[in-house]
């Protein structure tokens, strides 16, 4: 809190009637641990005057205060036949300043003077009132109406992270081909009722990520915005291969992804799948018309686990997501710890579901990435034990880690990336990582349909068609015949 600047409060009341409360409160807030650190109460008690102006020195203290705290009990105060006492004019002052006003009444009021009365209901119109009938009633009514100060001048968050309201963003920040790529989506897995024509401000408001005022949820940045590590730095995901059991170089493949969430589970997905072995046969070996495929690792576990990583972590952590791939196991690490209630136990089996970022993962339930119902994690264990897999390991220690195991006989080439056999190097070096495998996929079979194309590579069909899209505008693949009976070319 160096070089924070504390809101001054003016302690205002009669003080003979109210003395002992007021050296109290002055005390509490003074000496607080943690109210100290946001404000400096006034009390006119330390500050003796010596002068025919004293008063006059009490008013500017008001003038300087942030905030008003009135205590109104019985006494009125000194004050001439036609003048009013010195807190009314306190008060008076603090409100034409447009000062923050916490009033705080006494309840007994059987001897209540008549001026203090007519104060009272004045001060009732523009203000809300809270009532005490002894100090601690009187300290815990501050401690809540400072608590709200604080929430409401963002300088404390008592929700969640993602609902948290961001002061620096604004709509022109949120990519509005993300929103309508999500409303797509969303309408394809699960019946979303928005057209895509919807304006953006009107799609936010409707999933709770923008107030009345145009102030963006910090979801909504990290969901759909340009530049999410514009606002949120450590927003990423880092992934390496390792040749052995330990951390240690050399580091075969380092990657460090950027991007809203879909694309740093999509983009740390395609990581893991292209450095697992993944046999791709071909249609006369399947049942189906479908390609079939079987990689090491069971990908829709090692998906869940990354979208666990994403979507559950704390985004007010210095670190980042971290995916980790050795020769025996695959470490998906989540900055943040399980939520009050939620045991290492209780994930391997059906348990309720407390998301770290609720906003979040109700849009990615939206769009069929995640599940609400507190299955994920037992559904991993159960896709790897079907795998023929050890047991996963579920961790909470400074951070939560997931640990899928690979097979012991298993070995990772460590040059499988740059010497396929399927595409060559001069072609490599044009494509990013999820258009390699989409081209070694229609390499093996050029009349795969991109449906088939995204269930093998673990994205969506929009990716898939975009990315095939942009490597027809390279030259790098040709389409050849019609949509239905033709296939692709690579060039």
């Amino acid at each position: 809190m160096e070089g924070f600047m504390k809101f001054q409060i003016f302690i205002s009341s009669v003080q003979r009637e109210f003395a002992e409360e007021r050296k109290q409160l002055f005390s509490y807030l003074t000496n607080d641990p943690i109210l100290s650190l946001f404000f400096k109460p006034f009390i006119f008690e330390n500050h003796p005057a010596s002068n025919s102006k004293t008063y006059d020195i009490y008013l500017k203290e008001v003038e300087k205060s942030d905030i008003y705290l009135g205590l109104l009990g019985n006494e009125y105060g000194t004050a001439s036949k036609n003048s009013i006492s010195p807190t009314e004019k306190e008060y008076n002052l603090a409100n034409k300043l447009h000062k923050t006003c916490l009033i705080f009444i006494k309840k007994d009021n059987s001897q209540r003077h008549p001026k203090e009365i007519k104060f009272i209901q004045k001060v009732e119109k523009n203000n809300v009132r809270r009532s005490f009938t002894d100090y601690d009633e009187l300290k815990n009514a501050v401690y809540k109406a400072l608590v709200l100060y604080m929430e409401e001048k963002e300088l404390i968050r008592t929700g969640p992270f993602d609902q948290a309201k961001n002061n620096e963003a604004t709509i022109d920040d949120i990519d509005e081909e993300k929103v309508r790529n999500f409303i797509q989506l969303s309408k394809q897995r699960r019946n979303f009722k928005l057209s895509s024509d919807t304006p953006v401000e009107n799609f936010l408001r409707h999933l709770d990520m923008i107030d009345e005022k145009g102030k963006l949820a910090n979801a909504s940045i990290l969901l759909f915005g340009k530049k999410p590590q514009k606002f949120f730095i450590t927003s990423e995901v880092k992934c390496a291969q390792f040749y052995g059991n330990k951390v240690e170089k050399p580091i075969p493949s380092l990657q460090i992804y950027k991007g809203d969430v879909f694309q740093l589970i999509d983009q740390a997905t395609s990581f893991v799948l292209s450095r697992v072995d993944n046999w791709i046969g071909t249609r006369a070996q399947g049942l189906t018309a479908a390609v079939p495929t079987h990689p090491e690792l069971p990908m829709e576990a090692v998906k869940e686990a990354i979208v666990n990583a994403v979507c559950h972590r704390d985004y007010t952590s210095k670190a980042s997501v971290q995916v980790m791939l050795f020769r025996n196991r695959l470490e998906i690490w989540n900055p943040g710890q399980l939520p009050h209630g939620l045991t290492i136990d209780k994930l391997y089996k059906p348990h309720k579901s407390l998301p770290h970022n609720p906003l979040i993962a109700e849009a990615m339930q939206r769009c069929g990435y995640i599940e609400k119902t507190g299955t994920g994690t037992g559904d991993i264990v159960k896709q790897c034990l079907q795998y023929g897999l050890k047991k996963p390991l579920f961790q909470d220690d400074d951070d939560f880690k997931t640990i899928i195991w690979r097979k012991e006989t298993q070995e990772i080439s460590r040059n499988e990336s740059e010497n396929s056999p399927m595409v060559t190097e001069k072609v490599t070096e044009k494509v990013t990582e999820n258009q390699r495998k989409i081209l070694l996929i229609i390499k093996q079979d050029p009349s795969v349909s991109q449906d088939e194309i995204a269930t093998i590579v673990g994205i969506s069909r929009i990716h898939v068609n975009k990315n095939m899209k942009k490597m027809e505008q390279k030259g790098i693949i040709k389409r050849v015949g019609p949509d239905k009976g033709g296939h692709w070319e690579v060039k």
